[in-house]
């Protein structure tokens, strides 16, 4: 069709087509199909991981560790230990400590509820020897709750809850302000949930904050983004990282405002709301929603990892706390600090995947949340970054679209990869210095779906008349080299190059005998159907035919192109060859009954060898063909001649074993053919890797080499006899191996064999 087209009208249509697809591409751009958001995520993730934040100092994970398991118990800890531990963080000073967890039920470790667990008779016997033991009865949720007071600086937290508890509802502690309007936008935006796994009341109302650690990762598992605001559609609670820097820059009854950004004060790269704490801005949008800016936070494990570069321990054990041994480090370690405490050991840590790394303890999010507010590191996404992908997409694919039919393909490719350069380019530089998040995927891909698209109309009309050239010669050249000549034209002229070969030959046996039964034009067509079947095998195992001679055909893998495990290939082409005669010759069986004669089968001999070749244009200048040269070549001749000798249709020389060595293959023996001095191993080719594992094959094998070891010791009494156990193993598929060895063995036992005679023999036809 695009032969009778012409030009302008080819022309408008390559114009209209691609302008369409600019369109459609534009349109698209600010698409949240799942897989445009992978491949975002990926890069945004690959750009934190080149340029992670740098630590603050000012944060400091309190450990629930395996070394404080340890020495303080199985976790949950009883509550007046962790009063001791809030005491202790408060006394060394500590400038805020909020708890990545929830205490939700009674501490059932607390004297307290002793008695409240027997039974009536033991209640009475124990309870008369403790009532005047008020210590004993301790409550346990009491003292954690009156040292949380007392601390001034502790911040509760609480998360999803069950969805039939929609009444507990977390302890709203007033701490947002916001106009009515602003109040309204993020009631109905914000991460919303409908019931709250809370603490204890007598907890929460001692803590100077309580804020929720709820989070949702993103599709893959990744959590980027988190929410700094949440509502039951009723009321808005800060997140346990609003609300730890609340109580470290404000105080346990300073307020969080939010606030919307006038458009006259509202940049040109900016947010449309804010959320203020004190002299902290945070930008967020109406979702309340925060992208986080990952680095790494290190335990002492990590230190000992240069790939992290961590220049400090952002964890410390928290047993270290109460124990008075290391007062002085932990002192160190929180004072004026904002500590988090959170769990890292197996089994009690609540796991999270970050941009930087996967499966890390969930208190590491809450830290960098509160690191980049307080330093002032966010990562934005505005509409108008949108809108820059969006201009990219059309100015860049409005450009192929007008010069690329103006320009070479190499031009075009190096116009593309500039055009990407630079998108890669300006998101890493805007990601660095502004914090942007600019997506250079989606409208890479969008160029290059323009620039593909209009190098294959561009080129269509050349592809019609090349087809036909193709198609003209592709029967007198094999696919392969044909292809190869097409993508490298220089080729057509003689020459070569050396690589390493399989090469295979296969020859009718007895064909002068089948051939005196046949008219020509059934030995012509015998001969079609017989190189047609081969012909069909090698090229589906990727082979090359390299010619024709009468009844014979030789073919070679691993040139003009390279095939992978091409030994085993071709060894594989040999079986299907070898298998592929039994239709052939059950239409010969029939028309020899038609015709009342005895039928003469076709039966091939296939010698498959590996080694290097001269493979190339060779020939004259008026004319030449794609062949190869080499020993490889004759060795591979020479095997297929010995099929007839042996009685086994495929024989392997040792190279292309080793490279198929999985497949049913024995060891046959040790040969020199005529016109070659070298001894070579050959072996004949029985099956795939289903034979090679099946239990009589396996057999055969054992009792082959056996019979080999005796033989080349000159041991032949006992060579026979192990032969005579190999021709009932082996049956059909070695009927004449067999007895062509006991002539053999006959003979020598006849001659004056040296004691070095190493059983190598000398094959005196081809």
């Amino acid at each position: 069709m695009f032969r009778h087209m012409k030009p302008t009208g080819w022309a408008y249509i390559h114009f209209v087509f691609l302008l369409s697809l600019l369109l459609v591409s534009v349109s698209f751009s600010d698409s949240n199909h799942p897989l445009r958001l992978e491949l975002q995520h990926a890069v945004f993730d690959q750009f934190n991981k080149m340029h992670p934040r740098k630590s603050s100092g000012q944060i400091m994970i309190a450990d629930i560790d395996e070394a404080s398991l340890e020495r303080l118990g199985q976790w949950p800890w009883p509550r007046n230990i962790m009063a001791d531990l809030i005491r202790s963080l408060t006394e060394k000073g500590a400038k805020v400590i909020a708890f990545d967890g929830v205490f939700s039920e009674p501490d059932r470790t607390s004297p307290h509820y002793f008695l409240t667990h027997l039974p009536q008779d033991q209640e009475i016997l124990f309870s008369g020897v403790l009532k005047n033991n008020n210590a004993a009865l301790s409550n346990h949720d009491a003292i954690f709750a009156d040292e949380i007071k007392k601390s001034k600086i502790f911040v509760t937290a609480f998360t999803y809850g069950r969805q039939d508890r929609t009444n507990n509802k977390p302890r709203h502690k007033n701490r947002i302000l916001a106009r009515s309007d602003v109040k309204d936008v993020f009631l109905s935006r914000a991460s919303r949930f409908g019931a709250a796994a809370i603490n204890l009341p007598i907890l929460s109302k001692s803590a100077a904050g309580n804020g929720s650690f709820m989070a949702k990762p993103d599709a893959d598992g990744v959590l980027r983004r988190i929410g700094m605001v949440f509502t039951d559609k009723e009321k808005l609670y800060p997140s346990l990282s609003l609300e730890a820097l609340r109580v470290a820059y404000l105080g346990r009854k300073g307020t969080v405002r939010l606030a919307a950004v006038p458009h006259s004060k509202r940049g040109a790269i900016d947010t449309n709301y804010r959320i203020l704490i004190g002299d902290k801005v945070i930008p967020v949008e109406d979702d309340g929603v925060l992208y986080v800016r990952y680095r790494h936070f290190c335990n002492a494990q990590d230190m000992k990892n240069p790939a992290l570069a961590c220049s400090s321990q952002d964890y410390i054990s928290a047993y270290k706390f109460l124990d008075p041994a290391y007062a002085q480090e932990a002192t160190q370690a929180v004072a004026g600090k904002i500590i988090l405490l959170g769990a890292s050991a197996e089994g009690v840590k609540d796991l999270r995947s970050t941009a930087l790394r996967p499966f890390r303890p969930g208190v590491e999010v809450h830290a960098n949340v509160i690191e980049q507010i307080m330093t002032g590191e966010y990562l934005l996404r505005p509409s108008i970054t949108k809108g820059v992908e969006a201009s990219f997409i059309f100015v860049a694919g409005l450009l192929f679209i007008i010069f690329a039919s103006f320009i070479g393909v190499i031009v075009s490719v190096i116009l593309y990869l500039a055009i990407i350069g630079l998108a890669a380019f300006g998101a890493y530089y805007v990601y660095i210095n502004y914090g942007l998040l600019v997506d250079p995927v989606y409208p890479s891909l969008s160029v290059l779906i323009i620039f593909i698209s209009s190098t294959v109309l561009s080129y269509a009309r050349a592809e019609v008349r090349r087809k036909q050239i193709r198609n003209a010669f592709g029967m007198y050249v094999a696919p392969a080299v044909m292809r190869d000549l097409e993508q490298n034209p220089e080729k057509l002229t003689l020459g070569g190059e050396n690589r390493e070969l399989t090469v295979l030959f296969t020859d009718i046996r007895r064909f002068t005998a089948i051939s005196e039964g046949l008219s020509p034009e059934e030995l012509i067509e015998l001969i079609n159907e017989f190189l047609t079947s081969m012909t069909d095998i090698v090229m589906d195992y990727e082979g090359t035919v390299d010619k024709y001679m009468g009844d014979a055909m030789m073919t070679f893998w691993n040139a003009p192109k390279d095939v992978e495990n091409h030994e085993r290939a071709a060894c594989l082409a040999a079986l299907q060859m070898d298998s592929a005669l039994a239709p052939i010759n059950k239409r010969l069986v029939k028309r020899a009954k038609e015709l009342g004669k005895e039928p003469l089968l076709l039966a091939a001999g296939i010698g498959i060898n590996t080694g290097p070749c001269a493979v190339g244009n060779m020939g004259s200048k008026q004319r030449f063909a794609y062949s190869a040269l080499g020993d490889a070549v004759n060795l591979s001749s020479r095997l297929e001649g010995q099929t007839k000798y042996y009685g086994i249709n495929i024989l392997v020389g040792e190279s292309t074993f080793k490279k198929a060595s999985d497949l049913a293959m024995i060891e046959l023996d040790l040969i020199q053919v005529v016109g070659r001095e070298g001894i070579v191993r050959i072996y004949g080719l029985f099956g795939d890797e289903m034979m090679a594992q099946d239990a009589v094959f396996l057999e055969w094998k054992a009792l082959h080499g056996e019979m080999l070891e005796h033989y080349r010791a000159q041991d032949f009494d006992k060579a026979e006899r192990v032969m005579t156990l190999c021709e009932e193993v082996a049956g059909a598929q070695a009927q004449r191996l067999y007895p062509m060895y006991q002539e053999r063995i006959e003979t020598l036992k006849q001659l004056p064999l040296p004691d070095d005679w190493d059983g190598v023999f000398v094959a005196e036809g081809k």
